[in-house]
């Protein structure tokens, strides 16, 4: 279709000569209609009626396949992609693909090195708004994502995600070499080196490597004589959260590891393994 009437200022065109008048007032600044609710102002109407769903709370757009309400037409558009798969936006440098232009900008971040979003409390900095917001939880102790059944909360959406597929048992994550699955992505990177053979994390006092960064955390509490963590029964402290939790088994009498033979049970699955080889023999 010809679209023959060009801003003078931009050089943008437009299909006809209305469109071409609206989009002029951003170079003009006129701006003729007013929310009577907090006196922002527009350049046309259609602009001024999404504006005021923000307080009428509204939600007139409505997507045809999943029932979901939206203020703007815009935000309905770029939610259907979900259901498409349409990814218009295109990073000129690696040419991954987006649904949203604000999920492509913030991505050309990771080329730029920019990171524009500064925490006030520590100085640290983000490349994005929403990571800033999850970190300054961490000053703020606010923790706004609960699990329904265990009631554990979370400072952000995803890792409350990751945490219910503990009630869920779901792992969908597979091993492309053994088929082992995880829950995270994150599980499995670690578990691929195994097969391997990659120590990535270096100790910097003994130069001891390691597949995990927190077993190199861990480890490094050799050196420095650290123990954080604490049993809140008996005092005893541990370098590392994982043998203090096969220490409270002393105190709590558990015991999950089942011999498969004999179904006799063990606090440590390195007990049970060295039993098992009796009925290797």
């Amino acid at each position: 279709m010809e679209r023959p009437y060009t801003c003078d200022v931009c050089h943008k065109i437009f299909r006809d000569t209305g469109s071409l008048k609206v989009h002029q007032r951003v170079h003009t600044e006129e701006c003729s209609y007013l929310c009577d609710v907090c006196n922002n102002t527009f350049s046309d109407k259609s602009s001024l009626r999404e504006h005021q769903s923000l307080h009428t709370g509204e939600r007139p757009y409505h997507c045809d396949m999943c029932n979901t309400t939206f203020k703007t037409l815009k935000i309905l558009k770029a939610h259907q992609r979900v259901h498409t798969g349409e990814r218009p936006y295109c990073c000129e440098l690696c040419n991954k693909t987006f649904s949203k232009k604000s999920h492509l900008k913030v991505h050309q971040h990771v080329h730029t090195g920019e990171r524009p979003f500064n925490c006030d409390v520590c100085s640290k900095t983000f490349s994005n708004k929403s990571d800033l917001k999850v970190h300054e939880r961490v000053h703020t102790g606010e923790r706004p994502y609960n699990c329904d059944v265990c009631s554990k909360t979370f400072r952000n959406k995803s890792g409350l995600k990751v945490h219910q597929r503990v009630h869920t048992g779901e792992h969908p994550y597979s091993c492309d070499v053994c088929n082992k699955t995880f829950s995270t992505k994150s599980s499995l990177n670690v578990h691929q080196r195994v097969h391997t053979g990659e120590r990535p994390y270096s100790c910097d006092v003994c130069n001891k490597t390691f597949s995990d960064l927190r077993n190199v955390k861990g480890h490094q509490r050799v050196h420095t004589g650290e123990r954080p963590f604490r049993c809140d029964l008996c005092n005893k402290t541990f370098s590392e959260a994982h043998k203090l939790k096969i220490h409270q088994r002393v105190h709590t009498g558990e015991r999950p590891y089942c011999c498969d033979v004999c179904n006799k049970t063990f606090s440590h699955i390195s007990n049970m393994k060295k039993h098992q080889r009796l009925h290797a023999v």
